[in-house]
């Protein structure tokens, strides 16, 4: 868009109208309808015309204005390092999220629907080849921790240990599957 002196512009990235009162190479010098000189590039201003017959829309200023304050995608890397090593599966054994109710259940009966579900989840991952599985146990006495890893002991490929403290706290366990083939 080329602009003039005595031009009446809006700043696209602030609510400063004004008229054009200098311009030199890409530098335009408006004055503010607050009284101040400000120096713009010509891309960040657009020209206001005062007849009816609008050629650019308030939508399409509001539009320009909004495009312009989305910030710019950085070129980042498609995998992250943290993102790399998060875990691709989460198990939750809290006995309310295994359970419809636990009314009449003993711990002995908590405990061993905890672990048949572990049981069931690790071999799940060992056959669909997901090689970290974080299972939350949550603190409590320690007992099902302990049992979970006697559980994963038993097998060859499987490598057990805290899992992220940031994410979890002291309530669940990673697994980690070598993969054969």
């Amino acid at each position: 868009m080329s602009f003039k002196i005595d031009d009446r512009v809006e700043a696209m990235d602030d609510t400063i109208t004004g008229v054009i009162k200098e311009m030199k190479g890409d530098k335009i010098t408006v004055l503010s309808d607050d009284g101040f000189l400000l120096i713009y590039q010509p891309s960040e201003l657009i020209k206001i015309i005062d007849d009816r017959n609008l050629t650019v829309s308030n939508f399409e200023i509001a539009k320009i204005k909004s495009e312009k304050a989305i910030p710019k995608k950085r070129n980042s890397q498609l995998v992250k390092p943290k993102e790399r090593s998060a875990p691709k599966m989460e198990v939750d054994l809290h006995i309310h999220n295994l359970v419809p109710s636990q009314r009449g259940m003993s711990n002995y009966d908590m405990l061993n629907i905890q672990l048949d579900t572990a049981k069931r989840q690790l071999e799940f991952a060992i056959r669909k080849k997901i090689q970290k599985v974080v299972f939350i146990h949550g603190v409590g006495q320690g007992v099902l921790k302990e049992e979970l890893h006697y559980l994963f002991g038993r097998y060859d490929a499987v490598k057990y240990y805290d899992a992220d403290y940031q994410k979890y706290g002291l309530g669940a366990t990673e697994i980690y599957i070598y993969q054969n083939s």
